[in-house]
């Protein structure tokens, strides 16, 4: 199987000045996420793509206002209340529950939203999944509680894998819920974890420095944004330091890690963008249900798999979604 390619670009990013479109009418919306300008361009791409689906195209019939924090959390506050200032039509908040918890205490009136990894519910973004807050809803992906599958995949590719290490990032309270589940798994299988945190590149090297000298057998990288836009440089490392890893995200395998399992996120993105399209042509969050994303995808890098001398089982090749050669 041919290896995906990605067409990726971020046409509208600069957005016409907003007195101009508030004449003409158009409506205006807010997209926010903790990402940078150039970080996962196939997401927005997606997010474009679900919006056009309900008839919506960035500059022609509705203008998007991206603020990209650029990694820091700290500068959310600030560009969602501008947003709010701006008097947006609807709020996309992506990277994390941090963008769409802030935007929620910005406003009860502009709908948000939002994409999560993890339980909405449980984050605090809303109340319930079929009936969510009066101006949030969103789509979630759980892919905060695949620990427990990651362990399985790895005991059944390294059956002798009693030591695992696990990423996680401190910075993320979802990294709780990855964690809690890799713990489960390998009471199952008995196998032992060592958990190492990491919120910044420095201390992903240092971690990956860490897991090597106590021999790791493998290591799995918990469902986190942060981790997911350092994709390259964890398979570097792990190449590196000749250590099988396994995450949610397939930005980890397209990098040169070994195995993803997880949410199809870019489809996730496509979904968000249908329903910030259903927001704008009049639907009101309450009575849109938090869409749960179920699409899954096993993608494996076989080329990293031959350079670890990892044979991949016949069930694992026959299961997947995708094999890079």
């Amino acid at each position: 199987m041919r290896r995906r390619n990605f067409i990726v670009g971020l046409s509208g990013a600069v957005a016409l000045p907003l007195t101009a479109r508030s004449q003409q009418g158009t409506p205006v919306l807010g997209f926010l996420t903790t990402f940078g300008p150039g970080d996962r361009a196939h997401h927005l791409d997606a997010f474009r793509q679900g919006l056009g689906e309900t008839g919506y195209a960035d500059r022609r019939n509705v203008v998007i206002e991206y603020r990209f924090a650029e990694g820091q959390a700290d500068r959310l506050r600030t560009m969602a209340a501008d947003l709010v200032a701006r008097k947006v039509d609807v709020i996309v908040a992506s990277g994390g529950n941090v963008s769409g918890l802030i935007a929620k205490t910005m406003t009860s009136t502009i709908p948000i939203v939002f994409t999560s990894g993890a339980d909405p519910v449980q984050a605090g973004l809303v109340t319930t999944l079929n009936r969510p807050a009066a101006n949030v809803t969103g789509v979630s992906w759980f892919s905060a509680e695949l620990g427990q599958k990651h362990i399985g995949l790895l005991r059944e590719l390294l059956p002798r894998a009693e030591l695992i290490a696990v990423l996680v990032n401190p910075n993320n309270p979802e990294g709780a819920h990855y964690e809690r589940s890799a713990q489960e798994g390998a009471g199952t299988l008995g196998s032992r974890l060592l958990v190492f945190k990491a919120g910044t590149s420095a201390e992903i090297d240092s971690a990956f420095a860490k897991l090597a000298e106590q021999r790791a057998s493998a290591v799995m990288i918990a469902a986190d944004p942060f981790f997911a836009s350092r994709a390259r440089q964890l398979a570097v490392l792990a190449a590196r330091h000749t250590v099988p890893m396994i995450g949610p995200s397939r930005d980890l395998s397209d990098a040169g890690g070994l195995i993803s399992y997880g949410n199809n996120v870019t489809d996730a993105f496509r979904r968000a963008g249908i329903v910030s399209g259903r927001l704008l042509k009049g639907a009101r969050p309450i009575d849109l249900p938090v869409d749960r994303a179920t699409k899954f995808e096993l993608v494996i890098n076989l080329g990293t798999a031959k350079a670890l001398g990892v044979t991949i089982p016949q069930t694992i090749l026959a299961a997947a979604d995708e094999v890079i050669e």
